[in-house]
């Protein structure tokens, strides 16, 4: 049976174009609905432009009320009935109460080779730290932030003189291969972690 596929997002939604783009007439899983947290978030345009269900559900009204906005976004999800949700450049942290609603169906793309550099700001880390290498992860969503089990990674060299800038452009290319590939295999049921090979030159 296909998978019916909600992906969140907060802006321009490449990521989200990405996974969309690939659920394909042989993918096991289809796009069901693109929510952001921001109403004028781009991706949304995007998204509907190519066919697929939008709803937005500001967070800013809620404060830190968590608990409310997460309501309001099960009520906003709940009518598309999807199977699983895609976190796609999704910038609120969810908590435990929204997660365990979604535990095993939940995935997310971060933008570092995990268990390295969780939360932000993870290009400049990197640089910093003087690594060789930096990526993106794709992992199943658990309540701890950037937690949960692998399911795919990309590897990109850090090149002398890289700035977080040069080092995120080449990153996120990573990541529109990487998370397409890893939602088709998990959405068959398979969870063995995909690993691209790193890119040439």
């Amino acid at each position: 049976m296909t998978k019916r596929v909600a992906i969140l997002i907060s802006g321009g939604g490449s990521n989200m174009v990405a996974l969309a783009r690939s659920m394909t007439r042989d993918h096991p899983a289809r796009p069901c609905l693109v929510l952001a947290n921001d109403p004028t978030a781009g991706g949304l345009t995007k998204a509907a432009e190519m066919g697929i269900p939008t709803a937005a559900v500001d967070h800013r009204p809620f404060g830190k009320d968590r608990a409310a906005f997460e309501a309001a976004l099960t009520e906003a999800i709940t009518p598309h009935a999807p199977d699983m949700l895609c976190l796609a450049g999704f910038m609120r942290v969810l908590t435990e109460g929204f997660v365990s609603q979604w535990q095993g169906r939940m995935l997310n793309i971060h933008p570092s080779l995990l268990p390295n550099y969780r939360g932000l700001h993870t290009h400049a880390r990197a640089i910093e730290a003087g690594d060789a290498e930096a990526g993106c992860t794709v992992h199943e969503v658990t309540p701890a932030l950037d937690d949960g089990p692998i399911l795919g990674q990309a590897r990109v060299p850090i090149l002398p003189g890289d700035t977080p800038g040069d080092l995120a452009a080449r990153v996120l290319e990573q990541e529109h291969l990487l998370y397409p590939a890893v939602l088709r295999r998990f959405a068959a049921g398979d969870r063995r972690p995909v690993f691209l090979p790193e890119p040439a030159g």
